[in-house]
């Protein structure tokens, strides 16, 4: 019998391999943080960004963006910010005699917002248009965006004096929540003798950008006809069902989360060169997809028990299909 792939994924696993290559020469470790913006760029998804200050969120969203040949802005959020400050706004032009819509950092196609929850509502409001729709409406006009389209942010879990709460309906529209955490001890050592090795140089102008908008649609179709088994269908439904009436859970998850599962778990089979879906493609896939949009019991939350955990527990009660 043949067991070759019937969708040719070499292409797309070598650019994956690349992209990983380019940012290994400035990051030192987050593998997995890596593999999620991956992951994320494939099925066109957004991606939230914890961790405390310092391990290198935003250098690494950054990199990430210099190797895709597309335009990248970045949009420091303040609780001053306006709407119009990423949106953009109409400027009367005098020669015309017209209003004209002058675009804002948003048009763009790597969008890297730091400290996303330091905006007002109002100004996350903005984005829920721009995030799902992928378009800005202005003065009755649409606008659509540019091929590809994602946002990146950041936020700091820790500092809480000035930030707002992110609403359920925005953090719905993240593919994934990746939790950035300290780098061991081994890393650490790295990462201050390869600083201490460089002698100043900047490492950062050595990324080269690897994945043109072309190649990356043509992944993107690609990984739309990775075979998904029935049963691993149900095995997604089964544990999204067990959110909604879990006794440590307040709010569960919603069919978008189902759909984000699916997509996720087939770009991960697709870039370790499998044209087919397996449950462990779902079990990566279910933390970052999970951690954001489920809501703890308040009780649960004091005893300190994180998303995380539930969701673990809840993938392991499900069984595997076989």
């Amino acid at each position: 019998m043949d067991f070759q792939n019937r969708i040719p994924l070499e292409e797309l696993k070598r650019t994956t391999l690349a992209i990983k290559k380019e940012l290994a020469k400035v990051i030192v470790g987050q593998e997995r943080f890596i593999e999620l913006l991956i992951v994320s760029l494939l099925v066109d998804g957004h991606v939230l960004i914890e961790g405390v200050p310092g391990i290198a969120k935003t250098i690494t969203a950054k990199l990430f963006a210099k190797t895709l040949k597309t335009g990248f802005s970045r949009i420091q959020f303040t609780p001053d910010l306006m709407p119009s400050d990423i949106l953009g706004t109409s400027i009367f032009n005098v020669k015309i005699s017209e209003f004209e819509f002058k675009k804002g950092p948003i048009f763009s196609n790597i969008v890297l917002i730091d400290e996303i929850n330091r905006a007002p509502a109002k100004t996350q409001a903005a984005m829920f248009e721009t995030m799902e729709e992928r378009q800005v409406t202005m003065d009755g006009t649409t606008y659509p965006m540019g091929s590809p389209f994602m946002v990146l942010a950041t936020q700091n879990p820790i500092e809480q004096e000035g930030t707002y709460a992110l609403p359920e309906a925005q953090l719905d529209r993240f593919l994934f929540k990746i939790k950035v955490a300290y780098p061991s001890l081994e890393e650490e050592v790295k990462i201050i003798q390869t600083h201490h090795d460089r002698k100043g140089q900047k490492v950062q102008e050595e990324v080269k950008d690897v994945v043109s908008p072309e190649q990356l649609k043509d992944f993107r179709s690609k990984i739309q006809h990775v075979v998904v088994a029935e049963k691993i269908v149900r095995y997604i439904a089964e544990i999204i069902n067990k959110t909604r009436n879990h006794p440590h859970l307040y709010l569960g998850a919603s069919p978008r989360a189902s759909i984000a599962t699916l997509n996720a778990a087939k770009a991960f089979a697709a870039i370790s060169g499998r044209d087919f879906v397996t449950p462990e493609d779902v079990k990566k896939a279910m933390v970052p997809v999970l951690n954001h949009r489920i809501i703890l019991t308040p009780e649960r939350e004091m005893e300190g028990t994180t998303p995380e955990n539930v969701v673990q527990m809840i993938t392991e009660s499900v069984e595997i299909p076989r």
